[in-house]
């Protein structure tokens, strides 16, 4: 075909879409140019991962914990023994599917970076200040986004109905039901009945896992890439940046094929880890029975905060005339996460609320340090979470050094109280020296005239400052 008719080709499907002006205005979309940028691409590429290794996955998964059967397959430990369908289905994909154990695991892997990457983003995104007006909504849905993408890891964790999966699956039972007024009810129709129910919450969790919340986090990406679109990427104060314009590269042909690159690396490193590290070894744990349990259980790390809180919450219940009206696994289980959410949901709102510099447009971000409370108050609220996290993870590595369990949940219910307010003070501190000195942690001090006097004695000063003999 000649150029000619190329040319037409294109000019009448363009009559037909209206495509050619957006399609350009889209190749010359400028990307600025931070490392830290890419964390929002690294978790968007880990979801694309997840759907793609989990739509294979579901061709040969079967969601039914209703009926058994015998297990006969390769897995000698489980040799005739009775196990649900979903628990062989995940072990025929481990063990006869092909690729499926290496599937299986990148998709487990997937899940861990995702969620990785949004929490590191989102922090990110906090301490520079990407979250003030116009961006609240931006901010608002990648808040959502972490939350379903912590319900999302949870649903799939729990259905291959493995002994941790269930064990997993009870203490969601406890803190359903320990919604005051309405956790029976909703308990009840959620399982199906009293806890393990008839089987009912594997298909409904399939359903949510594999078709709603997806769909859900879809829109809002989409939603969330959309308004990035609209108001443009922030950058960094540097030479040529104003907050009316944006310095970097353009999408075509530069950031188009590095973006493909990181999506590659991603990918590749994600199916290494699939293929060559090992995650969840259902066939170890060996079907859910309710009257067992494994003392070394751990769940998957983004919520092993939960679970840090669920342990920590001293035994506190409201009673009135003799009855529980808030049980307590409500307050670890329910409470906690949603203060956390809540805190950061509304951040955006409440600092435009005591800061006469959030009322405004702002496109150029802060660096940490020239927000002196919103770094000390973030660092704090952040090390409480990871303090709790902390609780619900490091209980195995404690009695290797012989301390109790009992212990441990005492030590960290006074550091929860303690340690936040001591990295508020330090941060705080840190913040307004380095907005003293100028110096910078990781390029040294601020930049200084070194000049040798004519008596051989040298005086160094500050750029803009006077000089001081040394």
């Amino acid at each position: 075909m000649s150029a000619a008719r190329e040319t037409a080709a294109v000019q009448i499907v363009d009559a037909r879409l209206g495509a050619g002006g957006l399609l350009r205005a889209a190749l010359r979309y400028v990307f600025p140019e931070h490392w830290s940028f890419l964390l929002g691409e690294i978790a968007l590429y880990a979801f694309a991962v997840l759907v793609l290794s989990g739509t294979y996955l579901a061709l040969f998964f079967t969601p039914d914990t209703a009926s058994t059967l015998v297990y006969h397959g390769p897995f000698q430990t489980l040799q005739g023994a009775e196990v649900t369908r979903a628990y062989a289905s995940t072990l025929d994909l481990s063990s006869s599917v092909p690729g499926g154990l290496m599937v299986r695991q990148t998709h487990h892997w997937a899940a861990l970076v995702f969620v990785a990457a949004m929490v590191i983003h989102l922090m990110r995104v906090f301490f520079t200040g990407a979250f003030r007006r116009p961006r609240e909504i931006i901010w608002t849905a990648g808040v959502l986004l972490l939350a379903l993408g912590i319900l999302e890891g949870f649903a799939g964790y729990s259905l291959p109905d493995d002994l941790l999966s269930g064990m997993g699956l009870a203490i969601a039972y406890s803190v359903s039901m320990s919604l005051p007024l309405i956790g029976g009810a909703l308990s009840a129709l959620l399982w199906g009945g009293q806890f393990p129910g008839r089987g009912v919450i594997e298909s409904r969790l399939f359903i949510a896992h594999v078709f709603v919340v997806p769909a859900v986090m879809a829109l809002l990406i989409a939603l969330h890439l959309a308004l990035i679109a609209r108001h443009h990427h922030t950058q960094f104060p540097g030479p040529g940046r104003r907050e009316d314009n944006t310095v970097g590269t353009p999408m075509w042909p530069a950031y188009a094929l590095r973006s493909l690159g990181l999506f590659a690396a991603v990918g590749a490193v994600l199916v290494l880890l699939g293929g060559l590290v090992q995650i969840n070894p259902v066939w170890q744990w060996g079907s859910y029975e309710i009257d067992r349990s494994t003392n070394g259980a751990q769940p998957d790390w983004y919520l092993g905060w939960l679970i840090g809180a669920l342990r920590l919450m001293p035994p506190l219940e409201v009673r009135l005339f003799g009855r529980t009206l808030v049980p307590n696994p409500f307050f670890g289980g329910v409470l906690f996460p949603t203060v956390v959410f809540g805190v950061l949901l509304v951040w955006p709102w409440l600092e435009s609320r005591v800061s006469r510099a959030a009322r405004v447009d702002r496109h150029l971000l802060d660096r940490p340090r020239d927000r002196p409370w919103r770094t000390a108050i973030g660092a704090a609220f952040f090390a409480w979470v990871f303090l709790i996290f902390l609780a619900g993870s490091a209980d195995r590595l404690f009695l290797q050094f012989g301390i109790s369990y009992e212990a441990q949940v005492h030590v960290f219910r006074a550091l929860v109280f303690i340690v936040p307010v001591v990295v508020l003070v330090i941060a705080k501190a840190a913040c307004d020296e380095l907005r003293r000195t100028r110096a910078h942690p990781f390029r040294g001090g601020p930049p200084r005239v070194v000049t040798r006097l004519p008596d051989g004695r040298y005086a160094a000063w500050p750029a803009d400052g006077e000089p001081t003999g040394l």
